[in-house]
């Protein structure tokens, strides 16, 4: 094919960069196909045309120009990232793949702006409920409930093998026991009240179901700390003088006091626990298909109608270094050029080199400014301006008042 018909003429609206594009990302923006034109031209007189003969068409610098627009969307995602990724992680749904283009094709990268976003805790909610977990108070595992059949005259009992679960299926499972309710009954169910009565007036009570309540008269013409202290030497006095209620749990395996005796045979002895899998487990399906690292939180490419006249003018800039990059390898093929007097020599090295130092100060003054405008950059900032103000007001006359 004759080199001729890759040397670069400015476009028209009918040669546009619309279908002309590698990946055809912004193909249905009508801005970016209008400004494709104009982008072009500004490229070719930059680069020297049209006093310089350009060995590239307009359709490589539409590619450029793609570049430059995606290069850009890759650069402001990852400063959103930066500031928003563990809000987002294990909540937001994720994307995978390249998209999905306008046209509705998934072999197209889908484009697209994100809204503002507001702070959640990130992923300190997440380490709080593992804490809340320890102490029964909170977290995302089950808790679940048990009991034991009591048997006369046997302390132990495996909960591994002998417990009745909520889940039969737990049987199988390592278990961690959170809690074991063996008490003995409440001390206030035995206060001897002067103000209510014989002791025979109180059983009855008892009988009646109303002994666990203290008589109101107690809280009136005896202050609170009475009844505390009654209730204090009554369960001194069981865990001196009786068997106390209590057990002991090694590998699952409980020892209860007292001896269970031939009345108690039948009773129940109810516990709390955790299935060791589930606290343990890095997973948990609330978390499927949500995102979980960089290469899924769903930021697309900036829809180029959207950026600002700063961006673009960035876009500009970077695309116009590509291009000499571009058009400086395409010269580098031939060092030198012969004439029928002589030969002339390409700049195509030159060119190579300005485009690549031309790319990298323009990417450096990008991450520069995104850095300059970070969340954690804007809290140093507030943080100075408030020393700052409180230097101030350290420094200002105190009013005096006259009253």
């Amino acid at each position: 094919m004759p080199k001729s018909q890759y040397i670069y003429s400015d476009p028209t609206i009918s040669t546009s960069a619309n279908g002309d594009t590698p990946y055809g990302i912004y193909d249905n923006d009508s801005a970016f196909i209008s400004e494709s034109i104009d982008v072009a031209k500004y490229v070719a007189r930059k680069l020297g045309h049209p006093v310089m003969q350009l060995e590239f068409n307009s359709s490589s610098i539409y590619a450029c120009f793609e570049e430059s627009i995606s290069d850009y969307s890759q650069y402001i995602n990852q400063y959103n990232m930066k500031n928003w990724l563990w809000d987002n992680y294990g909540n937001t749904s994720r994307v995978s793949g390249s998209g999905f283009g306008n046209d509705g094709t998934s072999s197209k990268m889908g484009t697209g702006s994100i809204e503002p976003q507001k702070p959640n805790m990130g992923f300190a909610t997440f380490l709080s409920e593992k804490y809340g977990e320890a102490v029964n108070v909170g977290g995302d595992s089950q808790l679940y409930t048990g009991s034991i059949s009591l048997t006369s005259s046997k302390q132990v009992y495996d909960l591994q093998s002998e417990a009745s679960y909520e889940v039969s299926t737990h049987s199988s499972e390592r278990l961690e026991i959170q809690r074991v309710f063996n008490y003995g009954p409440a001390a206030i169910t035995r206060f001897y009240d002067p103000f209510a009565g014989s002791f025979d007036q109180r059983n009855m009570l008892d009988n009646f179901g109303m002994g666990n309540v203290s008589p109101a008269v107690s809280f009136i013409m005896r202050p609170l700390h009475q009844d505390i202290s009654r209730a204090s030497a009554i369960e001194t006095n069981d865990r001196i003088r009786k068997s106390a209620y209590s057990f002991e749990l090694v590998n699952n395996k409980l020892r209860v006091f007292p001896e269970p005796v031939s009345n108690s045979s039948g009773d129940k002895i109810w516990f709390n626990y955790y299935v060791r899998s589930d606290r343990t487990s890095n997973t948990r399906t609330y978390t499927n298909n949500k995102v979980s690292d960089p290469s899924n939180i769903p930021y697309k490419f900036i829809t180029y109608s959207e950026i600002n006249a700063g961006g673009r003018q960035w876009i500009r800039r970077y695309c116009l270094a590509l291009s000499k990059e571009l058009l400086g390898i395409i010269r580098s093929k031939y060092a030198s050029m012969p004439l029928p007097n002589g030969e002339v020599s390409l700049d195509g090295e030159g060119l190579k080199a300005e485009g690549r130092e031309e790319k990298a100060n323009l990417l450096e003054e990008l991450k520069e400014f995104l850095e300059s405008v970070s969340l954690s950059e804007r809290a140093r900032q507030e943080q100075e301006q408030a020393d700052a103000q409180q230097s101030v007001l350290g420094k200002a006359p105190l009013g005096i008042y006259i009253g």
